[in-house]
């Protein structure tokens, strides 16, 4: 069994939701601990949690600061990798803004024991994304702004291997998303 660390971005003020997504909370949980559950649940060693707009502590997990989190989500992306024990041999990244992607999703990545692989649902390419240490430096190199590993992902399709997984990928982005998703005002 290969050694997976889990990457958690936090670092976003949440500017279109009005408050830093890490700091939200659903049914008594904030989004940041959820998502650190979600890694450990589905079998990541160590989590590590980049965060910039909010600190916070995080139990269970490392967190880093990513000083440019204004820059975007490829600036995180990069701290995050940047942060990766030695020994991990792998990667899954994952996004505090989906509080029901399911711990099963990881685990299906990790044992799919593919290079680079996609959670899918419907047959739709979402997060979290695994990625072997052997790619980490390419994905880092080509993040930039707003976004992660989609440049990668793109550029190596032949690399992709996308796994069907259970959950539900919806995310939270404003005040609306958060009152439909959770049903609470």
């Amino acid at each position: 069994m290969r050694q997976v660390a889990g990457l958690l971005l936090a670092a976003g003020q949440g500017a279109r939701l009005g408050t830093p997504k890490a700091l939200v909370e659903y049914r008594g949980e904030r989004l940041v601990d959820r998502g650190v559950r979600l890694l450990h649940e589905g079998g990541c060693h160590p989590v590590i949690v980049v965060l910039g707009a909010a600190t916070l502590q995080v139990r269970g997990a490392v967190a880093v600061v990513n000083p440019d989190w204004r820059t975007g989500m490829g600036s995180s992306l990069r701290v995050g990798l940047a942060a990766l024990p030695p020994e991990a041999e792998a990667v899954v990244v994952a996004l505090v803004d989906q509080p029901f992607v399911e711990p099963a999703a990881v685990r299906a990545l990790i044992d799919s024991g593919a290079p680079v692989a996609v959670a899918t649902y419907g047959g739709r390419p979402r997060n979290p994304v695994l990625i072997a240490r052997g790619h980490v430096e390419r994905v880092a190199a080509m993040a930039n702004g707003d976004v992660g590993a989609r440049p990668f992902l793109t550029a190596y399709p032949e690399l992709v291997t996308e796994v069907e997984v259970p959950g539900d990928p919806r995310d939270i982005d404003t005040p609306e998303d958060l009152t439909t998703l959770t049903g609470e005002d």
